[in-house]
């Protein structure tokens, strides 16, 4: 029987590929002078000299990861000089007899890799941590690290359309670690395969999926349907929808806006709509998405009508999301004289706990003007202030304008009170319209106490603009 010699394993190194072009080998300190003709970003002498300092001055000799770690974050990572010599940096630490890299020094420079697409050197460093891992798996378990740091560098390479490197970071992950793979990471990758619009891959790696046991999560199966969606396949997304049902995995409200946007696609309205019914059912919450894709569809095909009585009934049945701004609607409506129905549509809506936004108000007061409505328009104004909605100072203008003209300034003015006392200050624009309804109503002494509120809050430029005003309202009065 031989008998078993144990043999000192020499320190792992990391070795250069001859095909890298973005960074060259290093050597123990001092730091080597790499290659500017084979960098990405050319290093001059002067940049490594500059480096050699910083490394001297603040990086003790015997530094720990954490220490490498804190120096690249604090003195290499915003300096703009040497910024991109972090990896170089990295390289020469692995050289070193006394030092090991561990998931604090992979994290950090996959990060900086990663978000700078510096790809070559990153396919360098995943070969690296393939064949030298984290400290941490000395033992009997693998470090806990190690799959959130691939997540980093797969979701690189999956954002560039690089889905060779992408499975190569892949299976080098699933050597490293215990067990199975996340569902996350699997998503990653199909996400990134439906994105490039390479259909078929992503079906192939979600088979790959199911093979190795790993269950799909909602997003696996909402990123599918999208991808079928957008191919123009949504016979087959809707096959997915089912599978995803099959496999116990409940749809969300991604599942439910993607088929209906799809069935809307296709022409089938209806089936979109009544799928919107089936969501509320199933105990799926409509989103401001839902109700956006479903006014859009309707309103472009002429059933404006038909948008108003379902985000009403939404209303009734208390799934109206309160966050949906249904401006669009209000404007299509004024739009086709059909402001009485805007009026129904807002207050139903309000009347439910579902304000509508300043844009909808300013929109349904100019088609209550347009069509003059002054008095309903006063009213939803007053309504609106009471409710801490403030109009802008042009549409309110524009109101009072329109009741001074009608002989109303006496209500015009108050209304002003009221909109100062809920923060909308009134202007110049905002005075001379009142002071002229006094006028033309013969009112002096309300537009004359106008006049003198004005020159107190300094909105009466010069004596001559004073002068004007009071004789104004006094040729009127002598008419």
């Amino acid at each position: 029987m031989r008998k078993l010699v144990s043999k000192k394993l020499p320190k792992p190194r990391l070795t250069v590929n001859p095909a890298d072009t973005s960074t060259p080998p290093l050597a123990p300190p001092p730091l080597p002078i790499p290659d500017s003709s084979s960098t990405l970003i050319p290093t001059t002498q002067t940049q490594l000299n500059h480096l050699n300092h910083i490394v001297k001055s603040h990086l003790k000799p015997s530094f720990t990861p954490q220490d490498l770690v804190s120096f690249l974050k604090s003195h290499i990572h915003h300096h703009p000089g040497v910024t991109h010599l972090d990896f170089h940096l990295f390289r020469y630490a692995a050289s070193l007899d006394t030092f090991r890299h561990d998931h604090s020094t992979f994290e950090w420079i996959v990060r900086s890799l990663a978000t700078s697409h510096r790809f070559d050197s990153l396919n360098l460093l995943v070969q690296f941590i393939a064949s030298n891992p984290c400290p941490c798996s000395d033992g009997i378990f693998s470090c806990p690290k190690t799959e959130p740091i691939f997540h980093l560098a797969i979701n690189a390479y999956c954002r560039a359309g690089r889905f060779d490197d992408a499975l190569f970071a892949f299976d080098s992950m699933k050597r490293l670690i215990d067990g199975k793979p996340n569902v996350a990471t699997y998503n990653i990758i199909i996400h990134g395969f439906v994105k490039f619009r390479q259909y078929d891959k992503a079906l192939e790696f979600y088979g790959r999926m199911i093979r190795d046991h790993v269950k799909p999560d909602v997003i696996t199966f909402n990123t599918l349907i999208s991808g079928y969606c957008r191919n123009l396949q949504f016979g087959l997304a809707l096959e997915m929808f089912k599978e995803m049902k099959n496999k116990g995995c409940v749809p969300n409200v991604v599942s439910f806006n993607t088929l209906i946007k799809g069935f809307f696609r296709e022409g089938k309205v209806e089936e979109g709509i009544a799928l919107a019914h089936e969501m509320i059912e199933l105990g799926c919450e409509l989103s401001s998405v839902t109700c956006e894709i479903l006014v859009d569809e309707l309103c472009r095909g002429g059933r404006v009508m038909e948008a108003c009585d379902l985000l009403i009934n939404f209303s009734r049945k208390g799934v109206f999301p309160s966050d949906f701004d249904y401006f669009q609607l209000t404007e299509r409506l004024c739009v086709e004289r059909n402001v009485g129905r805007a009026v129904e549509l807002v207050d139903e809506l309000w009347g439910k706990g579902n304000a509508p936004s300043v844009i909808a108000c300013i929109i349904l007061i100019e088609g209550l003007r347009c069509t003059r409505q002054i008095g309903e328009a006063c009213k939803f104004v007053e309504k609106m202030l009471k409710e801490g909605i403030v109009p802008d100072s042009v549409t309110f203008n524009c109101l009072l304008g329109d009741m001074c003209a009608a002989g109303r300034a006496v209500e015009a003015n108050k209304l002003r009170l009221l909109a100062a006392g809920k923060g909308l200050d009134p202007d110049g624009m905002t005075y001379r319209i009142l002071i002229s309804g006094f006028s033309k109503e013969a009112k002096k002494e309300e537009g004359e106490a106008l006049v003198e509120e004005m020159l107190d809050s300094g909105l009466i430029p010069d004596i001559a603009t004073y002068n004007k005003l009071k004789l104004g309202l006094s040729k009127r009065k002598s008419r």
